[in-house]
């Protein structure tokens, strides 16, 4: 009797086909207007729609139906923003955009089978944890991870990193399911509590979910901006694979123009090996630093994919290479160490390309106290301009994050010049062969990490023991059907 009433509780109010069809149509035109255009930064709010439908999506009569909806919704969401992929993968494209749709269909299977297993009054609090557990696992930890798409990179500027409070682009996540979730279930819970079917534990539980971050984050509200910055000037280059000759020429036209800039920087793979003599020389004759992508020597074939920081005397004084090599590309091998320069205006760090959008790699730079963030990045022209905006929504995030600047430099757009803020105070063009980026940036004192980094993990811990409790509880009731003895 007991199991019936829990089985007719769980069946209220499920979507039948049509209401399942129409919140996917929902979630699909929601997510690709949060990201179809730069142009119209407040259409990044859009994401809450998709969030929306996506809760709404979980709530099925089986599991099987929730993991296929939310397939569905995740390719027809990723395969339009990244169908770039098309140009580097052919038709291996088709199996990227289903790995990444995976995850959506991955969270709405969790979802939709703990509110069948134990009610949506005491699962409603699990949503904002599973979706950041399996965003984090997907962005972050295993081979294929790629962090882009993530609802963080969706909000507009000023909400990335919600600001001053630094939640990070998973706790924007983790707030926005947590919002959607309190509007969709307040009532199931309400109905719960009064019915006394949801212990006082349980509501307490929610709350702190819910309100921990505001509670958290009250004293970054007292933080004041007046703080003591080191101004630095900055120049970049735009060049995608330019004849060695021809860079001299270029960093002299970039002085001329910005007389003051201090440091030169170049795109990732500007060079095809080491840095040449003719390079250093200009940096002793003109007492300017220049940053470089080039390739570091690793044994007779391989090499590391690094970022050469040449000093005014001509020396090289510091190097950084690759620290995530991307997967299916000939892109050198992983650094044995990640390290900080110490430059005459403070802590440098270095991100080649895609090392930006890997949280694991970044917030190792800020834990050893990077004031300023240079990225030397390679994104070919042929990729499309959709793809050069894509990239061009994690500086600002991670700016936000963190509280420091960072200077994006690009091979062929769009490069990008952003104050601790996420304020994007300067931008080169796509397509834009020989086009400056100048900016000078104030360093911070220091930068911090936000609150997510704490949160994410313990997301994805509690999601994976929230999943295996399922396949355990689901593997029980087949061997009760099947009469087999269960310990």
């Amino acid at each position: 009797m007991e199991n019936k009433t829990t089985s007719l509780k769980t069946s209220a109010g499920m979507l039948d086909w049509k209401p399942s069809c129409l919140c996917l149509a929902l979630a699909v035109g929601c997510f690709n207007a949060a990201y179809t255009s730069l142009k119209f930064p407040a259409a990044g709010l859009m994401i809450f729609g998709y969030a929306f439908a996506l809760v709404r999506l979980t709530d099925q009569p089986t599991v099987r139906r929730a993991f296929y909806f939310g397939l569905a919704a995740g390719f027809l969401c990723y395969a339009p923003q990244l169908w770039f992929f098309v140009k580097i993968f052919s038709l291996a494209a088709v199996v990227l955009w289903l790995v990444l749709a995976f995850w959506v269909g991955l969270f709405a299977a969790i979802v939709c089978g703990s509110i069948r297993r134990w009610g949506k009054a005491r699962a409603a609090w699990l949503i904002p944890i599973v979706w950041t557990g399996v965003e984090y696992f997907r962005s972050e930890l295993y081979y294929l991870k790629f962090s882009w798409l993530n609802i963080g990179y969706a909000l507009p500027e000023g909400f990335s990193g919600f600001g001053s409070l630094h939640v990070g682009m998973y706790g924007c996540g983790f707030l926005i399911f947590g919002i959607i979730t309190a509007a969709l279930y307040y009532r199931t819970a309400m109905v719960s509590i009064v019915s006394r079917r949801l212990t006082v534990v349980e509501i307490v539980l929610v709350t702190i979910l819910v309100f921990i971050f505001i509670i958290l984050f009250l004293p970054a509200l007292a933080e004041t901006k007046s703080r003591r910055n080191i101004p630095v000037s900055l120049v970049g280059i735009q060049m995608e694979f330019p004849p060695e000759n021809i860079i001299p020429k270029m960093l002299d036209k970039a002085l001329a123009k910005n007389p003051n800039a201090q440091i030169f920087v170049l795109s990732e793979y500007t060079l095809a090996g080491p840095v040449p003599d003719k390079l250093k020389e200009w940096c002793r004759t003109h007492s300017r630093y220049l940053v470089v992508g080039g390739e570091e020597p690793a044994g007779a074939t391989n090499y590391y994919n690094t970022a050469y920081v040449v000093g005014t005397n001509g020396v090289i004084v510091f190097q950084q290479g690759k620290c995530v090599p991307i997967q299916f590309f000939r892109d050198g091998l992983r650094p044995p160490r990640q390290g900080i320069w110490n430059s005459p205006w403070g802590k440098i760090g270095f991100c080649v390309c895609y090392d930006l959008s890997y949280t694991r790699v970044t917030d190792e730079l800020v834990r050893q106290g990077a004031q300023l963030l240079i990225v030397p990045t390679m994104d070919v022209e042929y990729w499309g301009r959709h793809q050069h905006e894509l990239h061009t929504r994690v500086a600002p995030v991670r700016a936000a994050e963190y509280g420091i600047p960072i200077f994006r430099l690009t091979s062929s757009g769009i490069s990008q010049a952003v104050s601790v803020d996420g304020t994007v105070v300067a931008q080169a063009p796509m397509p834009g062969n020989g086009a400056f980026l100048a900016a000078t940036l104030r360093l911070p004192p220091h930068g911090s990490l936000p609150l997510d980094r704490f949160l994410a993990p313990i997301c994805t811990a509690i999601t994976t023991l929230v999943t295996a409790a399922l396949l355990l509880l689901a593997w029980k009731d087949r061997a009760r059907k099947i009469g087999a003895p269960v310990s």
